[in-house]
């Protein structure tokens, strides 16, 4: 019978050997591979194509929303479960716009990352009972946070949340380019473009910007 294959993603080396530990102990699991971004994990989601990819929203170069949008179209075959240590409304929302099958706090991956992997290669959803009435109350128009929620529609196409993102992360146009493998000239077009789209006037305002739509972390 084929081992369950995992893909981890977080940009902590102490969290996925911990990770890595426990889901090795599980009979025919084998974590296949390991990622420290969220760029890092859409290649070898991509070349690799494992069962299930275990992803943290907060990495570096491009955030865990992303890396699961990336991965849901390029590998539809795998399965990605969230890490992460938030439970906002907001959040959940957009984890699963994503196409993320299963949410898990980090502060609950003792007791729930096993059950959360054996229900993803099952074929089945996996959240906290928290996450599941977030997730129902949206659906009914009932969640009291929902106006206040990032805008399901964003104005940015994926290549400029991607741009903000490094941007936020203190990326120059040069940096930008090497990263995205654009030339300079592209990525200060895409500076100059988001700005009058966001009407920012500086890059500390697309810093805001992307901490108040979950494109970077605080």
């Amino acid at each position: 019978m084929r081992p369950v294959q995992i893909l981890l993603a977080d940009d902590h080396e102490v969290v996925r050997k911990g990770l890595r530990a426990l889901l090795e102990a599980q009979p025919g699991w084998k974590v296949v591979a390991e990622a420290t971004d969220g760029r890092e994990a859409v290649a070898k989601a991509t070349d690799m194509r494992p069962d299930v990819a275990i992803v943290d929203i907060g990495m570096p170069s491009l955030n865990g929303l992303e890396a699961t949008r990336q991965i849901v179209k390029k590998v539809p075959r795998t399965r990605v479960l969230v890490l992460t240590m938030h439970d906002s409304n907001p959040l959940i929302q957009q984890v699963v716009k994503a196409g993320a099958r299963g949410y898990v706090l980090k502060s609950d991956v003792a007791s729930d990352l096993v059950s959360a992997v054996d229900a993803l290669c099952r074929d089945q959803t996996f959240f906290t009972s928290k996450v599941s009435q977030i997730i129902l109350d949206r659906y009914v128009g009932k969640s009291a946070d929902m106006e206040n929620s990032p805008d399901e529609d964003s104005p940015l196409t994926p290549r400029e949340r991607e741009v903000v993102q490094l941007l936020a992360e203190g990326k120059s146009s040069k940096e930008v380019a090497a990263v995205l493998g654009i030339s300079v000239k592209t990525a200060e077009t895409h500076r100059i473009n988001l700005m009058r789209k966001l009407d920012c006037h500086s890059v500390a305002e697309i810093v805001r910007y992307a901490v108040r739509n979950l494109i970077a972390e605080a």
